[in-house]
């Protein structure tokens, strides 16, 4: 029987070398004729990827992408994350990519973030069920929603937060910060309640589950990515607990929870158990760690800012003064338009810091972009941050500046500017992101000093962090309170 085997395999062995031989031709001979960007293909296997997502600075792109913007060019060619790449600088290019998703470019994240975040997850989904799960989100994060439903909500929110800070005080301004954003979607998506067992316990779990979001994908025990899924599964156990629970509510009760994103879409979608549960997780994911980690380093650029810290106390303070002549108790919407210098803080924040710093594309077809060709069945990153902090787009590109975004004359800069991606897969929940940092800036800015209790810095691992949590002393202030100096911003 060996012997029947073997002559079988010597049988076979040479067309298949014959094949394998003319497939590495033709693949070579291809290239040859190709006009690739400039660039290289790294290490064996693993080609530039640790090179690549070497964790460096926030606010700047990482000796890597330096490196090789310097010797190639703003587009240039590498291996990334096991496949040939085009990785993009080039703010046209960036644009054009993002505005033919689903036409000559499709999202292509790493099997392993499809195998944490689960299969009908947003984040990878395309085509058909992907339009179909972001008009869920919108319409629940919609304009009118925005004013009537979640304003209120962010309010509330945001001074259970900083009602519970203490004179003088030190903590972490970053973990402060994902407990707003976590307990507002927690909230909002399923009707639970801050400070309960309940929620703090979904909260601690999401901390693990986003540890293996980004982690190696090693799943053996002992790992980041073993110990995410079993958050995950922790996490849908819950969900699909308050599934079963609103699924046996009667009719009363269930009305009184219908604002949430759960009973929505319970009652007017036509997705599947399974599908709620990963858009709820999914959400939950999006909603909570990219908007906290903004509103942290609004705080850590405002602090090494004195004149914008003023330039905001003054804005506020003015939109404080006419909602106490209406005799509102909160915020109306009204108020929000009027926060036009905050949004220019907001801008900046987006801008120098970077929270979704590239996004993952496949090519679909041959594609010509300035003399180069991009070859169908490649990966294509565009990145974002090295766009935000071009010096041939931002003058002093690494400096925080607020007011550049008042100068209505800089197109270019309007134009590159994509901090929540843009084109069919624009981020969904991007007006509910500035609006959770108006309002909470809002009320910072007049209840607060602060002062960093130790240096620290956001680094990028590719997620962005600060490594010491970015500890804060807070100091109440009163209503005769007054900034003295404006000396330069930092950073």
């Amino acid at each position: 029987m060996s012997m029947l085997m073997a002559e079988e395999l010597l049988f076979f062995l040479p067309p298949a070398l014959a094949a394998l031989f003319f497939y590495v031709y033709l693949t070579k001979w291809r290239r040859k004729r190709l006009n690739l960007p400039p660039g290289g293909t790294g290490w064996p296997f693993v080609g530039d990827t640790f090179a690549y997502l070497k964790p460096h600075p926030a606010t700047t792109v990482g000796r890597f992408m330096e490196q090789h913007i310097a010797r190639y060019g703003k587009i240039y060619r590498s291996n990334l994350f096991g496949e040939p790449t085009i990785v993009s600088a080039d703010a046209g290019l960036n644009r054009f990519v993002l505005q033919n998703e689903g036409k000559l470019f499709e999202c292509s994240y790493p099997s392993s973030i499809g195998g944490i975040l689960g299969k009908w997850s947003m984040l990878v989904l395309v085509g058909e069920m992907h339009r179909e799960m972001r008009m869920i989100s919108l319409n629940f994060m919609s304009n009118l929603r925005l004013r009537s439903h979640l304003l209120p909500e962010v309010e509330r929110h945001t001074l259970l937060v900083l009602r519970s800070w203490r004179e003088s005080s030190t903590f972490s301004a970053q973990e402060e910060a994902k407990k707003f954003t976590f307990n507002l979607m927690a909230k909002n998506i399923m009707s639970m309640n801050p400070r309960e067992p309940e929620t703090e316990k979904l909260r601690l779990e999401y901390i693990t589950f986003m540890k293996g979001v980004v982690s190696a994908p090693l799943n053996f025990p002992g790992t980041a990515y073993w110990r995410a899924l079993k958050s995950r599964s922790n996490i849908l156990r819950v969900i699909e607990q308050k599934m079963e629970e609103r699924i046996q509510e009667t009719t009363s009760e269930t009305e009184e929870r219908a604002e949430d994103l759960l009973g929505w879409a319970l009652k007017q979608s036509n997705l599947s158990k399974e599908q709620i549960l990963d858009l709820l997780l999914s959400l939950l994911f999006a909603g909570h760690e990219t908007s906290s980690m903004a509103l942290a380093l609004a705080i850590f650029f405002l602090e090494g800012c004195p004149k914008a810290v003023r330039q905001l106390r003054i804005e506020h303070r003015e939109i404080a003064r006419k909602r106490k002549q209406r005799g509102d108790a909160g915020l109306n919407w009204e108020d929000y338009r009027r926060m036009e210098f905050t949004q220019c803080v907001i801008n900046e924040t987006l801008r120098l810091g970077n929270v979704v710093r590239f996004v993952h594309r496949k090519v679909l077809e041959d594609v010509e972009y300035k003399g180069y060709n991009i070859p169908c069945g490649w990966k294509i990153l565009p990145v974002f941050a090295a766009v935000h902090l071009d010096p041939s787009i931002y003058d002093d590109p690494h400096g925080f500046n607020p007011w550049r975004w008042q100068q209505s004359n800089n197109s270019a800069a309007a134009n590159s500017f994509m901090p929540y991606g843009g084109g069919p897969r624009l981020c969904a929940g991007s007006e509910l992101a500035k609006l959770e940092m108006a309002v909470f800036l809002h009320h910072l800015v007049l209840s607060y000093r602060w002062e960093l209790a130790e240096a620290d810095q956001a680094f990028a691992f590719p997620f962005v962090e600060f490594r010491r949590g970015l500890p804060i002393r807070v100091h109440a202030l009163h209503d005769t309170c007054n900034v003295k100096g404006e000396r330069a911003c930092r950073h």
